[in-house]
């Protein structure tokens, strides 16, 4: 089902949150994106559940940029079908890290994501990325 301007800039909104918590390091940040019983599996760490879950994640991501790392996920091509409160939302995805002044993109990939709006707010319920080859990050 085609997406209100409301649900359409809501769900942009919330990718763009968690995309820019992560690269900062913001773990309540990230975790706020998520339902209570949220989960998010990647091929580059593995699958976590429920907010205590995906702060775990989190937290591997922050410790990253506290040694020095950043990272910058782009995102492009968001898609996405609403149906009620409840949404699929799909974008393409590349990975940039800078370790030591030396910057090294990742494989493209994508996020295939369930979401529920809750309380007026969009978050995700399961988010998956896809790569489209083994990307290995440094201390994970």
């Amino acid at each position: 089902m085609k997406p209100s301007l409301e649900d359409r800039f809501g769900i942009n909104d919330l990718f763009i949150r968690y995309a820019t918590a992560l690269d900062s390091g913001d773990v309540e940040g990230i975790v706020s994106c998520f339902a209570e019983d949220g989960a998010l599996e990647s091929p580059v760490i593995g699958k976590f559940e429920g907010h205590a879950g995906i702060r775990a994640f989190s937290e591997q991501f922050a410790a990253l940029n506290r040694r020095g790392a950043q990272l910058r996920h782009i995102m492009t091509n968001l898609a996405m079908d609403v149906d009620g409160d409840k949404a699929r939302a799909t974008c393409y995805l590349v990975n940039i890290i800078t370790i030591d002044e030396q910057s090294r993109m990742g494989p493209p990939g994508r996020y295939d994501c369930q979401l529920r709006k809750i309380a007026g707010e969009w978050l995700f319920q399961n988010r998956l990325v896809v790569l489209d080859a083994p990307f290995p990050l440094p201390g994970m």
